[in-house]
């Protein structure tokens, strides 16, 4: 039980960053490749089988080499990478003895062998459960032309009966980064009661993202009675930012405030960067434990089934689409538009759509549209308005983007300064419509800011609390450069190079999508 999964092969990592400025710091880390998993053909059926072009299908052992190759990559890093002489000691995490930890520690670790509520460091999960027999079938991801089934798998997330590091000689420091999104209390709050529950007593919040690592800015102490009721409130006790100092600052402060745990709530580019720690502090031979837990209201981290805010802003969503449903129902020939969140992803404006049953057109980044045209957004608008008097538009932020005046502004994060499709769709469809002598009564609502302040629901709730437990109990594993997720309902460790190398995305030919068209009835819009 103690031993560790062994590593076979090369570890995909991220390169180290040396850069000394912020700007350049997210623009190679953060702004990743905006590319997708997988392609449609044209004839919108097939998706690409092209995307494992160094194997050789031809081979009869291509099977074992790929899954080889896969559990290389899937390798999650452990401090005995790096300390060969690390020291794994009984755990202190054990629910069947509640009798707390004393801070001298003057009796030893408490452990209880007969309780069965470890996890096995070779436990796995299975990274994709669906065997397709064809690459036809809806929303089929295929590593080779006769879709073979081949196992994938990954690590599973919990407690182990063995950790790394005492607790009396931790120093825990969490950091938030990006943008703001339900939940972010919730996850500090169960990090800090699960590090207590070990034994932990030092332990600070990083306020406003990796910019809190530099000098002028003091940490905040972190315990139990601090965090207890925060999860009731929306926003980030630690606050929020973009941008900070380069990583080898950051490290630098780390080493200065002895920090040997470092918790990352972040999306794609805070995990990058989080990798970067990692890589850095190992560079420097630092016995730490970078651990992130995926923060995007977008949904759009690899091999997850989703993220934490997902659930709550879908909820939200509904507030926004039921009130332009009924502005655009009560008016005389009324058009309601709803602009949720999703820069390269439509996952939000996807489900919000389908739960809500109210909207007639549903626009994502990962489908082309044509507005004008005979086959466009604007004519099928005209033809509802005839049949039903009225329609509903949810369009995603990223979607559309090829309409508007493209810039080279970026934020603090590399992200490109998108467009407001929105308030476009809004211009262009009243034009039209007055254009045809019988102009229509167009009304816009953009609730991004409302949905992203806003408390967890309940089911992002359990999300996060277990998702913060689970990066504790993989630190004091001695895991370091892992994320932790749900995948396929249970929950994993993946590297960070797995999940941040491009977002994950819509798929077109998923079944989701085409419950989704079925919901709204819209034509393709090409």
């Amino acid at each position: 039980m103690d031993a560790l999964s062994p590593a076979n092969g090369l570890k995909l990592q991220l390169p180290a960053l040396n850069s000394r400025h912020a700007r350049t710091f997210f623009t190679q880390f953060v702004a990743v490749p905006r590319r997708r998993s997988g392609s449609v053909l044209k004839n919108g059926r097939v998706r690409a089988l092209a995307k494992n072009p160094g194997i050789d299908f031809c081979d009869p052992e291509w099977k074992s080499k790929f899954q080889k190759d896969f559990e290389n990559r899937f390798y999650i890093p452990h401090i005995t990478d790096v300390f060969d002489d690390a020291v794994a000691i009984p755990s202190t995490f054990c629910l069947k003895s509640r009798t707390p930890v004393n801070e001298d520690f003057a009796d030893g670790y408490p452990s209880d062998e007969k309780w069965h509520g470890y996890i096995n460091n070779s436990d796995r999960v299975l990274l994709k459960v669906i065997y397709y027999s064809s690459p036809t079938s809806a929303g089929a991801e295929c590593i080779d032309p006769d879709c073979t089934w081949v196992e994938q798998w990954v690590h599973r997330a919990g407690p182990r009966e063995k950790i790394y590091f005492k607790p009396e000689t931790v120093n825990a420091a969490i950091v938030t980064c990006g943008g703001l999104c339900p939940g972010l209390n919730d996850v500090i709050r169960q990090i800090v009661i699960t590090l207590e529950i070990y034994g932990v007593k030092n332990i600070v919040g990083i306020p406003f993202g990796y910019r809190g690592f530099s000098e002028e800015i003091a940490e905040m102490p972190l315990s139990r009675k601090v965090v207890q009721n925060i999860h009731l409130s929306g926003g980030s006790l630690l606050g929020v930012s973009r941008g900070g100092p380069s990583v080898a600052e950051i490290v630098d402060s780390m080493e200065k405030r002895g920090i040997n745990m470092l918790f990352v709530l972040g999306g794609n580019g805070t995990h990058a960067g989080a990798n970067a720690i990692h890589n850095e502090c190992r560079k420097r031979r630092m016995k730490v434990a970078i651990v992130g837990v995926p923060k995007t209201i977008d949904n759009d981290i690899l091999h997850m089934d989703k993220t934490f805010g997902f659930d709550t802003a879908v909820e939200e969503s509904q507030r926004a689409i039921n009130s332009a449903y009924i502005e655009a129902h009560s008016a005389y020939r009324g058009i309601g538009i709803v602009k949720l969140m999703g820069r390269s992803s439509g996952f939000i404006t996807m489900q919000a759509s389908l739960a809500s049953g109210q909207i007639d057109i549903c626009l994502i980044p990962e489908v082309p549209f044509h507005l004008h045209g005979p086959h466009g957004v604007l004519s099928h608008l005209k033809y509802l308005l005839e049949k039903k008097g009225s329609a509903v538009v949810c369009v995603a932020e990223g979607a559309g983007q090829n309409f508007l005046e493209k810039t080279n502004a970026t934020d603090a994060s590399g992200n490109i300064v998108f467009g407001d499709i929105g308030v476009h769709i809004q211009q262009e469809t009243k034009k039209y419509f007055k254009a045809t002598g019988n102009p229509a009564d167009v009304k816009y609502i953009d609730p991004t800011y409302m949905i992203r302040a806003c408390r967890a629901n309940a089911s992002d709730g359990i999300l996060c609390t277990v998702l913060g437990q689970n990066a504790v109990h993989g630190a004091f594993a001695g895991y370091s450069g892992i994320t932790v997720g749900i995948c396929n309902t249970h929950y994993v460790y993946l590297p960070i190079p797995e999940v941040v190398s491009y977002p994950r995305v819509v798929d077109p030919n998923s079944r989701m999508w085409h419950r989704c068209l079925t919901s709204t009835g819209q034509p393709d819009f090409v």
